[in-house]
């Protein structure tokens, strides 16, 4: 199973789904990230957070979704750019649901408060992680109806 996290930028929320799907799931399960206009860089912060969380950054950068290493099963768009912006053909029948986060690396203010809305992406992105992780999934792969139904439930999920 292959699980795309498609960003804009794929610098802070696709990385941090990425990194903990990874993180998370069982051998065999491959997640990956994407960005439709990639910045070319991970935001530093993402990177401490997923440090600080025990989980390793190795390997990740900021690519585009014409560079991905395979196609996708599952593509997660995790930002609302991402939601409306037409996928490329190369994705063909991948699953697709929209697990909207808000973008931490645009909040301004203090330390804190830039930190906070980090936290919080990670902490919405793990959840629903989690969630997925949960769904009797040898069973949804043959339904992608019920299985996006599935996945569509998660991304509104709230820790």
């Amino acid at each position: 199973m292959k699980v795309l996290f498609l960003c804009t930028g794929n610098s802070c929320r696709s990385i941090l789904g990425e990194a903990t799907f990874n993180h998370l799931a069982p051998d065999g399960w491959e997640g990956m990230s994407a960005g439709s206009k990639p910045t070319g860089k991970v935001h530093p912060r993402s990177l401490a957070l997923l440090e600080r969380e025990g989980i390793s950054t190795e390997g990740y950068y900021s690519k585009s979704w014409n560079d991905l290493p395979a196609t996708p099963d599952i593509v997660l768009s995790v930002c609302g750019n991402a939601a409306n912006e037409t996928c490329p053909v190369y994705l063909g029948a991948a699953v697709r649901s929209h697990w909207g986060v808000e973008d931490p690396a645009h909040v301004e203010g203090s330390e804190e408060e830039i930190n906070a809305a980090f936290i919080t992406a990670y902490r919405i992105l793990r959840h629903r992680i989690e969630q997925f992780l949960a769904l009797p999934i040898d069973e949804l792969q043959h339904d992608p109806t019920r299985l996006k139904a599935e996945l569509d439930r998660i991304g509104n999920l709230i820790p």
